[in-house]
């Protein structure tokens, strides 16, 4: 008497119909729903989300208020952090069958082996491109109430999820063809070298690495950056794949050479896949009054503004009515000319926090510092250290005097006592001699105090 045959599994590891019967074809889009819900996929979205987020977040101060310092900071997130994390995951599934010892069972599958291939790695590129999506709303969601013109830039969040998407396969095929449990972490340190390393260099073929930090504050992609950057990472992730999986692996030149040419052509552009982003160019100025000197900031930075004027309200009112005393105050990318000057530089993160100044007594210091501060040479222009030593005395009281703080450097400074001390019509003449020769580095020309 024979015992009944036992029921032959299928790749997933379950029972399947039994002997003599036949289990009905799964279509495709079922078996993808399946493999969304299931395995490594789903945990593969919240990863790359809170991959993106959390240093960012850590990082805020620094490019919240900037679309370019933003799009900067998820740029370098996306692609050194989240791009190792979903090659891992894709990676893994990959050597799923392996792990299970199903891959056998995979070859009575009527559907062919591109289908089967897709349908089991796409769960991971799906999920990864959606954590990318909730983390792009999140940081821009944050950064819209804080910024003046401009707005962000659709190629480099296009790329950068195309980069997630392309680098899937690449890691699928990779899981699928070495047979080790350490494969996963093992390729994720690979890339994260492979695509920092370039980084270093100074040839233009440091631009073919994804991972490549452009300076996006004051800079824009050219219009054809985005489908030259698809071409190269998708052609390369879409020749991998059709070399593993099709018979016919001819076809995978077809993508490849997509690739090389859209290589060849970011190579040979290098530094200009930027051009100056026009929201910087522009600038804004302030609506003033009379008596009272015009501020005038990039357009991006239009909303500090007001914040720019409050700072900078006491040394305004000191400066009122002084003979050539500057009407405008420029940011310093602009270059102030005669008549005008320039304001401190500050950088977000450090002097700008979102839309407010971190400091602003330290803000109009150093735009009074700006003010008094001469390009001279040290030594070797026939100036003696007691004359040079005067003048340096004269410009820190002045500077003083306009922040309305003590030196700094001479905390008991005589000549600021004696400003101080003038009738405000004697100090109003006196500081008009002194602003005409602040560009001057010949000692007798400048006023004593």
């Amino acid at each position: 008497m024979t015992s009944p045959a036992a029921p032959e599994k299928t790749a997933s590891g379950k029972p399947g119909p039994g002997p003599g019967k036949i289990w009905p074809p799964v279509r495709p889009s079922t078996a993808l729903r399946t493999e969304l819900r299931r395995g490594i996929a789903p945990w593969t979205g919240p990863a790359v989300a809170l991959t993106l987020l959390v240093p960012l977040w850590s990082k805020a101060a620094h490019w919240q208020g900037s679309w370019g310092g933003t799009q900067t900071e998820l740029h370098a997130a996306a692609t050194l952090l989240a791009g190792p994390l979903v090659a891992a995951a894709a990676c893994w599934q990959g050597g799923r069958e392996h792990r299970r010892r199903t891959a056998e069972l995979l070859l009575s599958v009527p559907r062919g082996r591109l289908a089967r291939v897709v349908t089991a790695m796409a769960p991971v590129a799906l999920w990864a491109a959606a954590g990318y999506l909730v983390a792009l709303a999140a940081v821009f969601a944050a950064t819209a109430p804080y910024t003046g013109a401009g707005g962000p830039s659709l190629a480099i969040a296009v790329t950068d999820l195309g980069f997630l998407l392309s680098v899937a396969p690449v890691g699928f095929v990779v899981g699928r063809l070495v047979r080790w449990r350490l494969a996963a972490p093992v390729l994720a340190a690979v890339l994260y070298v492979a695509l920092g390393a370039p980084g270093y260099l100074e040839a233009d073929a440091r631009f073919l690495s994804p991972a490549e930090q452009f300076s996006l504050e004051g800079s824009v992609p050219v219009w054809w950056f985005a489908p030259a950057l698809l071409a190269w990472t998708g052609g390369v992730g879409v020749a991998v794949l059709l070399a593993y999986a099709t018979r016919r692996r001819l076809l995978a030149v077809v993508p490849l050479v997509l690739a090389v040419a859209a290589g060849t052509v970011i190579v040979r552009t290098g530094e200009d896949l930027l051009r100056d982003d026009p929201a910087t160019t522009h600038r804004v100025c302030s609506r003033t009054g009379p008596g009272t000197p015009q501020i005038c900031l990039a357009a991006s930075d239009s909303r500090l503004l007001p914040r720019v004027s409050e700072a900078l309200e006491g040394m305004f009112s000191r400066l009122e009515g002084v003979p050539g005393a500057p009407v405008r105050y420029l940011a310093p990318q602009y270059g102030p000319k005669d008549g005008e000057a320039s304001l401190a530089h500050a950088v977000r993160g450090w002097g700008i926090t979102r839309d407010r100044l971190a400091d602003p007594r330290a803000y109009a210091a150093n735009t009074a510092l700006g003010l008094t501060l001469r390009d001279c040479p040290d030594g070797g222009d026939g100036r003696s250290a007691e004359e040079a030593g005067r003048v340096e005395r004269t410009d820190d009281a002045v500077r003083s005097w306009l922040a309305d703080e003590e030196s700094p450097w001479y905390p008991e400074s005589r000549r600021l006592a004696r400003l101080e001390a003038m009738p405000d019509a004697d100090r109003r003449a006196w500081l008009g001699r002194y602003l005409a020769t602040r560009k001057s580095c010949v000692p007798a020309e400048v006023p004593a105090l």
